[in-house]
Parts: C-alpha cells; structure tokens; sequence
C-alpha cells in the first residue's frame, strides 16, 4: 500500500510546522533544511509555489499520496458544499486518520499500521483499508484480541482529555468510538489554507 516513506523531520522543516507530530529534531530546527541553515536569504513566494506548498502539506499531514489525493478532490469538487471544506472533512474522515483522533494510536503512521494489520473494526467488522470513509454513525472500535497491544493501551491512556473532538464521541472501556457527524471546518485543528488548494486545481 503506497505511502510517504522519506524523512519526517525534513518534511516538517519544509513546511515550518510539526505535521508529523512532536519531533525532538525540528524544535531545534525550525528553520527550512539546507546547507546554509537559517542564514539563506530566500525569496518570496509565487502565488503558484504558495498553492503547491499547501497542497504539500495536506498530503503529508494526511498520509495521502497524489492520485489519492487528486481523486480525493474531484470527489469534493462534485460535491454539495463548499469544495475546500468538503475536500478537508473526506481527509478527516478516512479511517485511520479516525483512529487517530480517537487516540487509539499516538500518530496517524501508527494508525495506518493499526488499520492494515486489521486491528480495527468498524461495525462490527474487520476493516484493513485505511482510506475507508467513515460515515455519521460508523462504530470504530478495536479489535478484541488487540485490546491487550501495549502500543494501543499506551495511546489511549495517553492524554486522553486533549483528543476529544466534536465530531467523534470514544469509550475508552470498550476501546470504541463513534463517528457522530461530518466536522465543521472551525473544529478541525489543522492549521491549512483549503482555498489556497483549490486554486491549484481550478488552473
């Protein structure tokens, strides 16, 4: 299954934000990577280099590839709603990053690990495909064999309090959660310019 291998850090750096989550490396360096550092005089950015910037960013934040993610697109440009809005609620949505805000798994990495190694269920039945969209009533829970994983129990006694999200209700006794309603974009945490996306692919 086709995913974003390289180097988180540099990605991060990249982008000036830790889209990854916490990273050690880029608290020391926030600064673009390159040979010169923090010193490099850059220049300003074209309205274009912002827009595929962005588009960037969405992509790595999310774990999603560039067809994936173009087809992710014509789906939201076909539907109700405002396109950009849209496009953000089917990312957040797709079944591990779910998990991941769940608190299931500590990073939407581990929660694609989680999903492919058919540790989740949703409904009731085992579901491995990570790019799942989850549906206003869906039941994701954690498979019963898996309950006892370290890495599951880790995460979801893990700061349990700051992974409560408006559209998503988790019983940590059950190990399961329910996708309530499609989220608003105010309530969505991530910090991206949808508009400037949707630019790119109106040219």
């Amino acid at each position: 299954m086709a995913r974003y291998t390289g180097p988180k850090t540099k990605k991060a750096r990249a982008f000036g934000e830790p889209i990854f989550g916490f990273d050690k490396a880029f608290e020391r360096k926030k600064y673009p990577p390159g040979q010169h550092g923090n010193t490099r005089r850059r220049k300003q950015k074209s309205d274009y280099a912002l827009q595929l910037m962005e588009k960037q960013k969405a992509k790595y934040t999310y774990g999603v590839l560039e067809r994936q993610f173009r087809n992710l697109f014509d789906a939201a440009n076909r539907s109700k709603g405002v396109t950009g809005e849209v496009l953000l609620q089917m990312l957040e949505s797709r079944l591990d990053n779910t998990v991941f805000r769940l608190g299931i798994a500590p990073t939407r990495r581990a929660a694609r690990q989680l999903v492919t190694h058919k540790h989740i269920t949703v409904n009731g039945i085992l579901t491995n495909v990570p790019s799942y969209q989850c549906r206003p009533g869906d039941i994701v829970a954690v498979r019963g064999r898996s309950k006892s994983l370290i890495v599951i129990k880790d995460a979801v006694g893990a700061k349990a309090d700051l992974r409560k999200f408006p559209w998503l209700e988790f019983n940590p006794d059950k190990m399961q959660g329910v996708f309530l309603n499609y989220p608003e974009r105010e309530n969505i945490p991530e910090k991206l310019n949808e508009q400037l996306i949707v630019e790119l692919y109106s040219k």
